[in-house]
Order: C-alpha cells, then structure tokens, then sequence
C-alpha cells in the first residue's frame, strides 16, 4: 500500500489554479478549484507539456498547448484532442500542507 506523501503547503496552491510538484520521480499538478484540492499526473497524454500550466476552471484543468481539457475527479478527457485519460491521486489536507497518494484512484 502507498504512503501519504507531502506535496506542499495548501498556501502555495492558487485557488482557482494549480502548482507543479516532483512526488518521488512523478510529475503531479496540486490543484485547487472552488474548495477543493486535487492531485493530477502532470503530463497531458496528447501533447506531453506539463499541465499545472493550465488554465483551472470548475473541476477541469486545460492543457496550455492544445486546449485538451481533463476531468480533475477522473482524469479523463473532457476535451479534444486528448483521448487518453491521465492518472488522478487522493488527497488530504494535514497542518496546513496537501499530501498525497500515488496510488491511482
């Protein structure tokens, strides 16, 4: 089983907007968007640009090169031209910090 593991301080994730982190060699966008905070694998599956780049609205996050927009729940493609869904981790809040789970929900 994978370990909670410490993103970032919540403080240092826009809201609405999204936040860049290395979780152990795996790119991952922290996002936050009307309250909530999600973990997204940070690679778009179309274009392999990073999406913490993007722009956040509701709980979709637009990749900045071709517009493929990804369901921050899911992670899968809500908008073309990505076809291929993008892995999504659990998250939690402790202390002011979001950690959070590799394993794919």
């Amino acid at each position: 089983m994978s370990q909670w593991i410490r993103a970032c301080p919540l403080a240092e994730v826009p809201e609405p907007g999204a936040t860049y982190v290395d979780l152990d060699g795996t790119p991952v966008s922290v996002v936050r968007s009307e309250g909530a905070v999600y973990a997204i694998y940070d690679i778009c599956s179309h274009a392999a640009v990073s999406l913490s780049e993007g722009e956040v609205e509701g709980k979709t996050i637009e990749c900045w090169l071709h517009g493929s927009c990804f369901d921050l729940v899911t992670g899968n493609p809500t908008g073309l031209p990505a076809t291929k869904p993008v892995p999504v981790y659990p998250t939690k809040i402790d202390g002011g910090d979001v950690y959070v789970r590799l394993e794919e929900s």
